[in-house]
């Protein structure tokens, strides 16, 4: 199946920069990714197209639409059967001090809204910027857990003194294990350095993160 380039002018400057990104997700075979762009900048090409009365433009728009949509489908196939198969494993390393890999930026492909419930199992939750010790911790979750429940949001916790895998489950059928846990991020060097809050801008900690479907892991 071709491939297309965006940058028509009939295309707004959000369409192009969506399809591009697409493009270069597909190019460096980084399927699941590249599925959300199209599908992104396929919605945004029909709201275009919705919006455009010259025949002509409509016409070339139909056509984008359809062979992105036809691309999009192929690589939907694709990973079906990757999945199918058991197939499926993305690996992504992390190099000490990088950053870019906040929580939201490594999740949010796979949090899709087919997902209800998450289990979280990290046994090294433990240095002083995750909580100054355990009841800390424990009534930090407490916390966590109470404005949670206001967002309509069930947090339950548990604890183990024999738990060492971590790993990431969602109800959606994708695992995610990160050879450091939760804990990969470096201790800020203060409350007003940069990544104190936004934790794209905080380095990490030299990492490895596998990404599975649970075709090939243990059924929940």
């Amino acid at each position: 199946m071709a491939r297309f380039v965006p940058g028509s002018d009939a295309e707004p400057a959000a369409a192009v920069a969506v399809l591009r990104r697409a493009v270069q997700l597909d190019a460096e075979a980084r399927y699941q990714p590249a599925l959300v762009c199209y599908q992104e900048g396929i919605d945004l090409l029909l709201q275009v197209l919705r919006g455009t009365k010259d025949e002509t433009k409509k016409c070339n728009l139909r056509k984008k639409i359809s062979g992105y949509m036809d691309r999009a489908e192929n690589i939907k196939k694709y990973l079906d059967q990757e999945k199918e198969a058991g197939k499926y494993h993305k690996q992504i390393k992390i190099e000490e001090n990088a950053t870019g890999f906040s929580y939201e930026s490594l999740f949010q492909e796979y949090l899709n809204e087919t997902v209800t419930e998450v289990w979280i199992e990290d046994p090294y939750i433990r240095h002083t910027h995750q909580g100054c010790g355990k009841q800390q911790q424990i009534s930090g979750l407490e916390e966590i857990k109470e404005s949670l429940g206001n967002h309509g949001v069930l947090l339950e916790l548990e604890y183990s003194s024999s738990l060492h895998d971590r790993e990431i489950r969602f109800d959606n059928g994708w695992m995610i294990k990160i050879g450091r846990g939760l804990d990969y991020f470096k201790k800020p060097r203060g409350r007003f350095s940069l990544g104190y809050s936004d934790f794209d801008l905080r380095p990490c900690h030299e990492t490895t993160v596998d990404i599975f479907h649970n075709k090939h892991t243990k059924k929940i």
